[in-house]
């Protein structure tokens, strides 16, 4: 069942892509939207139930928000070497494709746990399982739109993004299917949704939403941020 599922999670990814790509002349709004999706992820879906699965605190503090600290300065290292590297061959001033190509990698691995926490719920119950199917397969969405977006954002060709794209649709289907051989540790993937929070808001607040504002009137854009966490919010709401 919880493989089925994750079929729908793989068409949801899709369409997210294809609207990605569909919308190049508003470039600026679909950054706009795109961090909006990414800071509704992070503060509304993934770190609540980080918080919630991570275990104990570690010197008075919760392990899930250590990880999410954790998981933004290792997104602002990385990039920083990717960069210094950049620079060091001459490409100063030009956006860094192994960056874009990271995080959307980052996107895949987070995808992936996606198909593994819907094969664990139904491991628990249908109910849980269907529950949690709804809030994988709504932002799905969000997560294809967000692979796309990050991965042409950072000069990659069309051809690299298009394979990203396919990769994070795939993904939850072969997560579900691991399930059937294991079951997962709920404290590991608490820590691992609280990382990669941390990683995903410093690509929002650091690389998208600088970008989206950078040459276009504020007030569009801004309300497309506001409607991409408005999104995740509903979703999060009807999951709930």
């Amino acid at each position: 069942m919880a493989v089925f599922v994750a079929l729908g999670a793989f068409l949801m990814t899709l369409a997210g892509g294809w609207v990605a790509q569909r919308v190049t002349d508003r470039r600026h709004l679909v950054l706009g939207f795109a961090g909006g999706l990414m800071l509704g992820v992070v503060g509304l879906d993934l770190l609540p139930e980080a918080m919630e699965a991570a275990g104990d605190p570690v010197f008075g503090v919760p392990a899930a928000l250590l990880l999410f600290v954790g998981g933004f300065l290792v997104a602002h290292l990385v990039e920083g070497l990717l960069a210094v590297r950049q620079v060091a061959h001459g490409a100063s001033g030009e956006r860094v494709p192994q960056v874009g190509l990271t995080a959307a990698a980052a996107m895949v691995a987070h995808s992936l746990m996606d198909g593994i926490a819907l094969g664990a719920a139904f491991q628990v119950s249908g109910a849980m399982g269907l529950a949690v199917a709804l809030a994988v397969i709504s932002h799905d969405f969000a997560d294809g739109f967000n692979t796309y977006t990050l991965t042409s954002l950072y000069g990659n060709a069309r051809r690299k993004a298009l394979l990203m794209l396919f990769a994070a649709a795939v993904a939850p289907v072969v997560g579900a299917a691991t399930t059937l051989l294991f079951t997962l540790p709920e404290e590991l993937l608490g820590g691992y949704l609280g990382f990669f929070g941390g990683a995903l808001l410093y690509l929002a607040a650091a690389e998208i939403l600088p970008e989206a504002h950078h040459t276009h009137p504020a007030r569009s854009t801004l309300l497309c941020t506001i409607g991409g966490v408005g999104f995740i919010w509903l979703v999060v709401g009807i999951a709930e």
